[in-house]
């Protein structure tokens, strides 16, 4: 999605499986870390824990992997806003779709 609406953004086909496993492990391991240090030294920084470790993700995935590029300041503010974003539509998203098909199963039977 970013990568379509954002010039400044790029990912390659090839190397995009290896972008989201990077920036997925980069998430897994950051947002902990990251939520510890914001409640600890600034509490009221807690609401933008989500946006800071995806913005940590998405420089960590660009650093280490080939197939991720973004340039400019405020595409770096873009990305981070849409991923983000995106990633808050697919929490809330994709439960409603497992458990509509799970409830489906459940009245046939």
């Amino acid at each position: 999605m970013a990568s379509i609406l954002l010039s400044g953004f790029s990912i390659n086909g090839v190397a995009f499986v290896t972008a989201v496993a990077i920036f997925t492990l980069a998430e897994v391991i950051l947002d902990p870390l990251i939520l510890k240090i914001a409640l600890t030294s600034v509490p009221a920084l807690r609401g933008g824990v989500a946006l800071v470790t995806t913005l940590v993700g998405l420089i960590v995935t660009d650093v280490f992997s080939n197939g991720l590029t973004i340039t400019g300041l405020s595409t770096w503010i873009l990305a981070t806003l849409i991923v983000w974003l995106a990633a808050v539509i697919a929490i809330i998203v994709l439960p409603l779709i497992v458990f509509k098909k799970t409830l489906e199963k459940a009245k046939n039977n």
